[in-house]
């Protein structure tokens, strides 16, 4: 069902993409469309590298952080990918996130809290969860969609400036007059439903990597212990560092629940994954 959402999200992003591409003709569609496609292919290629600089994380060792690098290790094998690099974040707000274009080219990084705040089994959960995003190739998937979503901001900017100029251009016709609303109208509500149907995905993203986790550790309910502890780890102390262009990165919003409507956050409410965990685990 994860799948089918998400392919369902991306077939309405695209089609969202096709109408307001249609009212400026093929070139101001296939112009957005490139300049999505050469800032993300950029942010695709070299993501890893800025999320990580921009959070301070250190690389470990197996030496460093034996426990750590174990439990990496093992998942890897077991879900049949390449070990990834193993990064801790100087962060006492308990949270984690992998990255990397394809998972020969991954990471992984906790923060300093969640490595003090979880047990072995439920850092093993939240482990295993970012390892699916590094299996079903979620950046990948996220690169897709934001490509999709910034060719429709783009083409809504060019619209609210065709707007503008038309509308000091001297044309006074109801018709014209009405155009200029229309493009206006579009130039505001195209970009809002991107970023909500952008949004779903990433839930529904989320939803999918935790049933993975589950199956890939065969305890579902360690994740779904770690995940309130997380929650209430991040209602506590908030990630002040962190920034609303990476928080859909992170296994939990980094940002306080109370300060986001759920249409708008990149992660669904804790109470519904651990319902979908708890639900998971007695189907087993």
């Amino acid at each position: 069902m994860n799948i089918l959402k998400t392919a369902l999200l991306m077939f309405g992003l695209t089609a969202l993409l096709m109408f307001v591409g249609a009212q400026f003709g093929p070139t101001g569609l296939y112009f957005a469309l490139g300049m999505a496609v050469v800032t993300n292919f950029v942010a695709y290629w070299f993501s890893d590298k800025m999320v990580l600089a921009a959070y301070r994380a250190r690389e470990v060792t197996a030496h460093d952080a034996p426990r750590l690098h174990g439990i990496v290790e093992r998942l890897s094998r077991h879900a049949k990918i390449p070990m990834p690099k193993v990064y801790i974040i100087p962060s006492a707000t308990p949270n984690a996130f992998a990255t990397g274009r394809n998972p020969e080219h991954a990471a992984v990084a906790v923060t300093e809290g969640l490595f003090r705040m979880l047990d072995e089994r439920e850092l093993e959960g939240v482990l295993a969860h970012e390892l699916a995003h590094v299996l079903h190739r979620d950046i990948l998937i996220g690169t897709v969609v934001g490509a999709l979503a910034g060719a429709i901001s783009s083409l809504a900017w060019m619209a609210k400036w065709g707007a503008i100029l038309g509308g000091f251009g001297g044309r006074s016709s109801n018709d014209d007059n009405g155009g200029v609303v229309g493009l206006l109208v579009m130039a505001i509500v195209a970009p809002l439903v991107a970023m909500l149907i952008q949004f779903a995905i990433s839930r529904s993203r989320e939803f999918h990597a935790d049933k993975a986790a589950g199956e890939l550790t065969g305890d579902p309910l360690a994740l779904a212990s770690a995940l309130k502890k997380i929650h209430m780890g991040i209602e506590a102390r908030p990630m002040r560092e962190a920034g609303p262009a990476t928080a859909h990165l992170f296994i939990a919003s980094p940002f306080s629940g109370r300060a986001l409507m759920n249409l708008l956050s990149t992660h669904p409410s804790m109470e519904k994954r651990v319902a979908r965990l708890e639900e998971q685990a007695a189907r087993r």
